[in-house]
């Protein structure tokens, strides 16, 4: 769909909004407020009492118009009433990773207020709250923030620096058809992108059952069974064996983890891997981290060879992947495992059932840590797998390979579909509250 630009337009000053409609005016942003943007409260909580306001801060900014619904904190009603936020109210991000980051506070949650890493705008009469969310989503708002953020420790933007934010301001009716039109086009988009999201993960559960019913129960469904003895496994076919991870490996390369202080990333040191790298495409030399020759020295019975598996151990656990040529040489964290399979074991097969649930959830199950789990070598050594002869561990490598690389081809295509949807979503944002389209008549057709 195409829209017409508006008859005329005049050279905005401001680089990054660039020309806007003549009938528009150029304006900061505190110029639209009908208070001083401000912080909010610096208090901290522990209570979640639904009798209390709640206690809006960073952590529960969901998205534009939503908030987190297992984050919930509140405040005493003295307390609130020093910072509280109304309807049509907007919070603004002020530090860290999500400086920028905004909620329009339009739904009606009872008594609210705000922490002080927020900033508070609160629309003045005839500005649409909407039009200004809308804005705060758009190219040229990053573009501002981007050139004025403050650089230190962590980055912060202040209250009186997002005052100063200039912002294309058309007629209040226009605010309201421009916003009207936003929330009917991008909720189209927002529900198109849910659709892909949901594609691609029954896509992964779909591989997750290939992968787990391939390395458990074999590929002859008519095949005896027998228990394997392990609840995550289940029946397994009779003529397989059921060991520990650790029988698989050979004894002059046990599983182990890595170098526990890799220290700061260097240009020409030695490349390792850390359970964040544990994923597909991340184990290329460019791409991995490197740490000194002298601090890798001491951890020499951890370097990996081609065709070793190395498993995250740490975060994302679960996630494992081969070492391809490129990296050989290379050496692991504590935040990952390497696996070296013996000559006689097949890798990828070895790979697969890795992956498969019924490994995971044994590792998983003995998992521990609050903020960050993990598992340890023990548990991953005494990890049951259910082993089959080594012909038909070719056989199920084989076609896992082939099945999980279709899949793989289809969740691709989806992500592909979610990336151009969301970049046209924000061209979209950015074209109309920016005047670069005018949608005054396609709200009007949508009213009549």
């Amino acid at each position: 769909m195409s829209f017409p630009r508006y008859p005329k337009y005049n050279a905005s000053s401001v680089e990054c909004l660039g020309e806007v409609p003549e009938h528009w005016t150029i304006a900061r942003l505190k110029h639209l407020a009908s208070v001083p943007i401000k912080n909010g409260l610096g208090a901290a909580s522990d209570m979640d009492d639904p009798a209390f306001p709640r206690y809006i801060r960073i952590t529960d900014i969901a998205g534009p118009r939503s908030l987190e619904t297992d984050t919930f904190r509140s405040l005493p009603p003295d307390l609130a009433t020093e910072a509280p936020v109304q309807q049509g109210d907007i919070l603004f991000a002020c530090v860290g990773a999500t400086f920028g980051k905004s909620y329009l506070h339009d739904k009606d949650i009872g008594p609210a207020c705000y922490a002080g890493y927020l900033a508070r705008f609160s629309p003045a009469p005839g500005v649409d709250p909407r039009f200004v969310s809308y804005w705060t989503q758009s190219k040229p708002y990053w573009a501002q923030l981007d050139a004025n953020v403050i650089q230190s420790t962590v980055q912060n933007f202040s209250a009186s620096k997002y005052q100063n934010l200039d912002i294309a301001a058309p007629p209040a009716d226009e605010q309201r058809a421009i916003a009207a039109f936003l929330d009917r086009e991008t909720t189209k988009i927002d529900a198109l992108v849910a659709e892909q999201e949901r594609l691609i993960e029954l896509l992964a559960e779909k591989r997750q059952a290939v992968i787990s019913h391939a390395v458990t129960k074999g590929l002859d469904p008519t095949a005896p069974m027998k228990p394997s003895g392990i609840e995550w496994l289940g029946d397994v076919p009779a003529h397989w064996e059921v060991m520990p991870l650790m029988r698989l490996t050979p004894d002059d390369r046990q599983i182990m983890y890595g170098i526990v202080l890799p220290g700061p990333d260097v240009e020409d040191g030695v490349p390792i891997v850390k359970g964040g790298d544990v994923a597909p495409g991340r184990l290329t030399r460019d791409r991995l981290k490197r740490t000194t020759f002298e601090i890798e020295a001491s951890y020499a019975r951890s370097r990996l060879k081609a065709g070793d598996i190395v498993y995250s151990i740490r975060g994302s656990i679960g996630d494992a992947e081969l070492v391809p040529y490129e990296i050989e040489g290379a050496n692991i964290t504590q935040d990952a495992a390497r696996v070296a399979p013996r000559p006689n074991v097949h890798g990828n097969w070895l790979l697969q059932a890795l992956r498969s649930s019924g490994v995971f959830g044994q590792l998983d199950a003995s998992a521990s840590g609050a903020t960050i789990r993990g598992i340890n070598i023990f548990s991953l050594k005494r990890a049951r797998i259910p082993v089959p002869p080594h012909g038909e561990q070719v056989a199920i490598a084989r076609e896992l390979e082939r099945t999980v690389s279709t899949l793989g081809a289809l969740v691709s295509e989806a992500r592909r579909a979610v990336q151009f949807l969301q970049e046209r979503r924000s061209a979209l944002v950015s074209a109309a509250v920016t005047g670069q389209i005018d949608v005054r008549s396609a709200v009007s057709v949508e009213v009549a």
